[in-house]
């Protein structure tokens, strides 16, 4: 498994709070999340809601740092979408119990009905998926698709994609692998794989940015 510095733990959470609660429209800034998250020190002008948001996605993070060792299960995504809604939602850690949709999206999502069977199926496909790969692209590829699917399941009542894209760095560095953190400047591409269930864009998209993830590592590793 991949050595997480402290230096880039931090950078890592920050970054990846940061672009994710973006991409869900959370106008906390850059240097804000900096603040919040490695200063506890809350910035005058920033809501109560999206504080939250913030803060619990450090405590999501945290947790899943702290899971890489331990087998992955519904459980394990119970427990990160808990952490994630704490304080915002009633239906925290539970899968989601009315119809939902996405915003401009051309698909319909899984009823409430057939959502734990599904996600059920997901786990275990992607558990087998990444023990059968054989190449760190192919296990990108297969985190991918996974992602897509979850996306499209949308488990829950609401942080469908803050949870799935804290799950998608939970899976790659589980693997071995350099984390994606999905830039909020690609916030079209990345929906657009998702609705177009665009598995190889998606992974062209993915090994790019996860080798820069790789270099910033190795630029935090060699500081040390």
């Amino acid at each position: 498994m991949i050595k997480l510095v402290k230096d880039y733990v931090d950078d890592m959470l920050v970054r990846a709070t940061h672009h994710s609660s973006a991409i869900e429209n959370n106008t906390i800034t850059l240097n804000e999340t900096v603040s919040i998250l490695l200063h506890n020190t809350i910035p005058g002008n920033v809501s109560v809601r999206e504080f939250y948001e913030v803060d619990n996605h450090k405590m999501a993070f945290n947790y899943l740092l702290q899971s890489l060792e331990q087998n992955f299960s519904l459980t394990t995504i119970y427990d990160t979408h808990a952490l994630l809604l704490d304080r915002l939602h009633h239906e925290r850690g539970r899968f989601k119990s009315q119809e939902n949709a996405i915003v401009g999206a051309e698909f319909s999502t899984a009823s409430p009905l057939e959502t734990p069977m599904l996600m059920q199926q997901w786990v275990d496909n992607i558990n087998f998926r990444v023990h059968a790969t054989t190449s760190s692209d192919e296990m990108i590829q297969a985190i991918c698709e996974s992602h897509i699917a979850f996306e499209r399941i949308h488990p829950f009542a609401d942080g469908n994609g803050r949870t799935g894209r804290l799950l998608m760095i939970y899976l790659l560095l589980k693997n071995n692998l350099y984390p994606l953190i999905v830039d909020k400047q690609d916030k079209a591409k990345y929906i657009r794989f998702l609705s177009e269930q665009d598995v190889d864009g998606f992974t062209e998209y993915a090994k790019e940015a996860i080798q820069k993830e790789k270099e910033r590592y190795m630029r935090f590793v060699n500081s040390e």
